[in-house]
């Protein structure tokens, strides 16, 4: 039971804490301050407020009893009543009023809040047993109190708030309250200077998975966020040395391969035109083209800085090399919805990434729709087309390497099934994704989600 109580207590946190670190570490440390502060607020008001307002409210009752049981004792002259006055004012610092043929005013009942009120009437009603009256917020801070000694005569009894009730509590209160803000205000600078290390961190590794310059970063705060910032620091350079190599190598394969390839064309010109050798001849352009695609897909983005480029301009780029490519092509291509938007790619990866998936629609569709939106931060690329589709339980097959399909997109076409892959791969660079759906148009839609 405890443990269902703790996962539950746990998913209520995710759904309902904030998202950022420095969000939560905020909550983390204002949300015990505060329920100490309540504590103590609520301590503070029953243990200083009331129990100093019932002793001071029972100390006036008391010394309003006895003003007017010396009245009673007395011979009620008026000598008798100067005589209770003066006591009340030199001995008791009371203001004593004697009233004549008036009548006492009548008491609203008090709200559940007003604890001073409903006490001394409790006090009152036992000390003097005699009609009264309370006004705890007379003019200038004052408690007035009038109590009926005998029909016509009212004792009207003026002193301060602070004789009657505790008056400081409100400035305990707000000292609680200003320190707690000083404090939480310091603690908040401090936080925050030790969580921006942490985003810094994370800012130079999400720049870094999207291929953009990291800048000048440098590990700084804690020995625990130095550690992974200067860990970071050496995978980076880890990568970089190995792409540098592996970059290097390919361009030697490259041109070897190339020079054979080259050497086999002349080697078919010099025979001339014979028919015999045209399959000899398309053999060596097929793997010509193979050889491109295996090394634009070992390659990637072969090191490319991001630059800004047009949506539009690219998309259209990438129309014309897939017509230059099928030139018997009868698909046509509607790039309307293209939105005319600058975004931070690397120009010629994401180029290649649009003529991958175009070429594709293109291949096994006769139209085909490019359309584009900026929707939570991220660029949404995508092509429709009105081909065969790709059955849901082969798409994610379909980005795998040297992967064709043979039911539908890939049915006796030849290729080496990496115009996906390279696409995936590419998407992947920019710290997006391609997913595939369903197309409006009956065939499948290549959604491409890269973050600007």
């Amino acid at each position: 039971m405890s443990q269902g109580f703790y996962y539950r207590f746990n998913r209520w946190l995710e759904r309902y804490a904030p998202t950022g670190l420095y969000r939560r570490a905020m909550l983390i440390l204002i949300a015990p301050v505060l329920l100490l502060q309540g504590l103590m607020a609520g301590f503070i008001l029953d243990q200083h407020w009331d129990n100093v307002t019932k002793i001071l409210g029972r100390s006036l009752s008391r010394e309003i009893g006895l003003l007017v049981e010396l009245y009673e004792k007395s011979d009620k002259s008026d000598a008798a009543t100067a005589e209770v006055e003066r006591l009340a004012r030199e001995r008791l610092r009371q203001e004593l009023h004697v009233l004549r043929g008036t009548q006492l005013p009548t008491n609203s009942v008090p709200a559940f809040y007003e604890i001073f009120d409903i006490k001394m009437q409790q006090y009152l009603a036992r000390e003097t047993k005699r009609p009264f009256y309370i006004d705890s917020e007379a003019s200038n801070g004052n408690v007035e109190i009038q109590v009926q000694v005998e029909p016509g005569l009212i004792f009207q009894v003026i002193t301060d708030a602070e004789r009657a009730r505790a008056s400081s509590t409100p400035l305990l209160l707000s000292m609680m309250l200003g320190s707690s803000l000083l404090l939480l205000g310091i603690a908040a600078i401090f936080l925050r200077n030790q969580i921006r290390p942490i985003l810094e961190l994370s800012k130079a590794a999400k720049d870094f998975g999207m291929g953009r310059d990291t800048g000048d970063f440098q590990p700084r705060g804690a020995s625990e966020i130095r550690e992974a910032g200067l860990s970071f620091l050496d995978m980076r350079r880890r990568i970089a040395r190995h792409v540098e190599q592996r970059t290097a190598m390919l361009a030697g394969v490259s041109h070897d391969l190339r020079t054979i390839l080259t050497r086999f064309r002349l080697e078919l010109a010099v025979i001339g035109d014979n028919p015999k050798i045209h399959p000899l001849t398309e053999d060596v352009d097929e793997m010509q083209h193979m050889l491109e695609d295996y090394m634009a897909f070992v390659k990637g983005d072969g090191g490319e800085q991001v630059a800004e480029v047009k949506v539009r301009g690219t998309v259209e780029a990438a129309i014309a090399a897939v017509e230059r490519d099928r030139p018997d092509s009868e698909a046509q291509i509607d790039a309307s919805g293209v939105p005319d938007l600058d975004v931070h790619v690397k120009p010629k990866a994401f180029r290649r990434l649009l003529t991958n998936i175009i070429s594709n629609a293109v291949r096994y569709g006769t139209k085909v729709q490019v359309s584009g939106e900026i929707k939570e931060g991220r660029l949404w690329v995508h092509v429709d087309d009105n081909g065969p589709g790709i059955p849901l339980d082969q798409r994610e097959h379909a980005f795998r390497p040297f992967v064709r399909l043979d039911n539908a997109r890939n049915l006796d076409e030849t290729g080496t099934g990496l115009g996906l892959a390279i696409a995936l791969d590419i998407a992947h660079a920019h710290g997006g994704d391609i997913v595939l759906e369903d197309s409006k148009l009956g065939g499948l839609r290549v959604a491409v989600k890269i973050p600007v």
